[in-house]
């Protein structure tokens, strides 16, 4: 059960009406790293998680990232004010038209949604629930939300460098701060599992697990802990990366005779001649630059 409270988790204070920057931070409104986004990512996770206390801190982030998402919405709001009124009012300017410009989608908000929010990410892509990766699994589930609360930090650290307005920095400083501490609640939650690695539940093939194939190779090869020391064999013979389960490296499918004469019949029927040299369209109009050609006989 949800109850609405229309006072704001923290203050939202902006100086002038901006479309452009409200434009901007849609971003964090209906784009993949948004608010909407997260609060749906940690619902679906809370609403099936079995562990009352993940279950509990998954519901409490989830929560807070909707009060996050009315924290964004009204400074997006705030900041298309006067472009609202103005369109709404049909107020015709110069001033209006340079307003709905400046390089970004804000003309798009303003026309479109008449200078109020849509469920849009800052290049106007509507919001769609593929954004949402829940598998159900706890310990992939935490590794895919303390990414997505990394991924909206840096989101928001963009967002405040190029913000001007002192009261807007402030309250996405507050909204950047909080993913830090979301990140820091689910890796304790993620480490709190005894056997949280690998996700899942079957073990991986001892054969493959220790194993690092060096498959770009050239200069600046380095090595470091992700491929050196006792828990890695290193592969870089060429040979020794491919069929590496003992086979030849082949693709195979066992058929039925029916199968069998279908697909000889399917081959001969489209089997190319490879003798020949057809003259084809490219050759009947080839101009400068087409490069050799066949040559047309007669």
């Amino acid at each position: 059960m949800f109850m609405h409270n229309k006072r704001l988790m923290y203050t939202v204070r902006v100086s002038e009406p901006n479309p452009r920057l409200a434009n901007l931070i849609l971003e964090q409104f209906g784009g993949p790293d948004g608010e909407l986004a997260a609060a749906m990512r940690y619902f679906t996770q809370g609403l099936a998680d079995s562990d009352p206390g993940r279950k509990d801190m998954l519901l409490d982030i989830a929560t807070e990232e909707i009060s996050h998402l009315e924290v964004v919405g009204s400074i997006i709001v705030m900041l298309n004010k006067g472009v609202k009124s103005a369109v709404a009012e049909g107020v015709q300017t110069g001033e209006l038209l340079a307003a709905l410009g400046g390089g970004t989608d804000s003309h798009t908000t303003a026309l479109l949604y008449g200078g109020g929010i849509a469920l849009t990410n800052s290049a106007e892509v509507p919001w769609t629930a593929a954004y949402i990766d829940t598998r159900g699994e706890p310990t992939c589930d935490l590794r895919s939300n303390i990414a997505a609360e990394a991924r909206a930090k840096i989101i928001y650290e963009r967002l405040i460098a190029v913000a001007d307005d002192p009261g807007v920095k402030d309250a996405l400083t507050f909204l950047m701060t909080r993913e830090i501490a979301h990140q820091k609640s689910f890796e304790k939650a993620l480490y709190s599992m005894t056997a949280n690695f690998p996700p899942g539940k079957l073990p991986g093939d001892p054969a493959f697990v220790n194993k690092y194939y060096d498959m770009s190779q050239g200069p600046d090869n380095l090595r470091g802990p992700w491929n050196e020391g006792e828990q890695w064999e290193f592969v870089d013979d060429r040979e020794k990366q491919m069929a590496v389960d003992g086979g030849d490296g082949t693709a195979s499918v066992k058929l039925t005779r029916a199968d069998k004469a279908l697909e000889k019949r399917m081959m001969e029927r489209t089997m190319s001649d490879a003798a020949s040299d057809p003259v084809t369209g490219a050759d009947l109009g080839a101009g400068p630059g087409a490069g050799a050609t066949t040559k047309t006989k007669g």
